[in-house]
């Protein structure tokens, strides 16, 4: 595969998907948190002018809840969920595969929580990501694999010592945990809301196994828009963003079902997974307008000038710029544009999933 270059895929199954709106508990849940507070929706003027639109906002994922990355907002909701009915004060020990971000917050909201976590790490995560994993009080285990081999040994450690699993991503079975996930990240959307007096023309969402692209489509595709009824809010675009060598969801979208793809190291480390989630999958397949898999070398450029702008995002955010650029300028950009239905005086949201400190290895490097 060619990776000097990004890759697109115009998906014009998209209008199908209409969703039930999606469940609020979340939110309350967040908001009732001591560290809880909307993270910041930033104006950036000069990429507006760059990309060619009326309005650019960087959706700052840098802070949440503690932790350098959203990640924070699925994995306590989910574990919340998942100790209900348990006897009051009772220690248990939740199990996570992790590329970094996910598994900190399930060893964070473990020990808040009194409790233990395991967490499986695969191949090329930096040791820096380990060791704020392992500050949190949790025991990792290194995998000689890939991200779809440590959550397949995260799951059977599970089954064998009756630990709970807490993953991120979903198969035929489990199906319990990843829904709370998604229901935490949407609370990142209905900040949104509140933060922009109408939706935005576009959304650029980082993805790995896809969830967070699930919660996106999930709160855009519902039908009434909730508590937006009676604006004049127009369709969302929503728009995936991979690394070349992760692109599990473009993939798919060419193949037309969900497949795996073999990955390779990628600086963009937190998206670096080749299945996406069978939870996922059908929204993204009727509901997801585009794919976009952009390069090291474009995201790369994409931290810097973000770090200029004064957002200091990881290479896993960074990406929704590289995207954004990939998309809406230089060649083929008119029909990519069409497309999505976006115009000069149209509003871009980049999702800035992760900060730079949440993703030690995405440095970016010289050459």
């Amino acid at each position: 595969m060619d990776q000097s270059t990004g890759r697109w895929f115009a998906n014009h199954r998209s209008s199908e998907l209409v969703c039930l709106p999606p469940a609020t508990g979340a939110i309350d849940f967040h908001r009732a948190l001591q560290e809880y507070e909307p993270s910041a929706l930033l104006e950036l003027p000069l990429l507006a002018e760059a990309l060619g639109v009326g309005r650019v906002l960087a959706k700052d994922e840098t802070s949440r809840l503690g932790l350098p990355a959203f990640k924070a907002l699925g994995a306590s909701w989910a574990m919340h969920r998942a100790v209900h009915g348990r006897a009051a004060g009772a220690p248990v020990t939740f199990v996570a595969a992790t590329d970094g971000n996910h598994g900190r917050a399930v060893a964070r909201f473990a020990r808040l929580g009194g409790h233990m976590a395991r967490i499986f790490v695969p191949l090329g995560v930096h040791p820096a990501a380990i060791t704020a994993i392992e500050g949190e009080g949790a025991t990792v285990t290194l995998v000689d694999g890939s991200y779809d081999d440590a959550v397949a040994a995260a799951d059977a450690s599970a089954h064998a010592t009756g630990a709970l699993l807490i993953q991120d991503t979903s198969w035929p079975g489990y199906t319990d945990v990843p829904t709370w996930i998604v229901e935490g990240y949407g609370t990142m959307f209905v900040e949104i809301d509140e933060q922009l007096p109408t939706r935005p023309d576009l959304i650029v969402v980082p993805v790995g196994v896809g969830s967070l692209a699930h919660a996106a489509l999930a709160h855009y595709r519902a039908a009434p828009p909730p508590s937006r009824a009676g604006t004049s809010d127009g369709r969302t675009a929503v728009v995936s963003v991979e690394p070349v060598s992760a692109a599990c969801v473009l993939a798919g979208l060419e193949a037309g079902r969900p497949v795996t793809v073999v990955t390779a190291p990628t600086i963009m480390a937190g998206l670096n997974c080749g299945t996406p989630s069978s939870l996922a999958w059908p929204l993204i397949v009727d509901g997801l307008d585009a794919a976009v898999a952009v390069t090291d070398a474009e995201t790369a450029a994409a931290v810097t000038d973000l770090a200029t702008l004064g957002v200091g995002a990881g290479p896993c955010g960074a990406a929704s710029l590289a995207a954004a650029r990939f998309m809406l300028t230089g060649a083929g950009s008119e029909q990519r544009r069409q497309h999505l239905g976006i115009g000069i005086e149209s509003t871009v949201v980049l999702l800035i999933t992760e900060g730079r400190a949440a993703n030690p290895q995405g440095q970016p490097t010289p050459g």
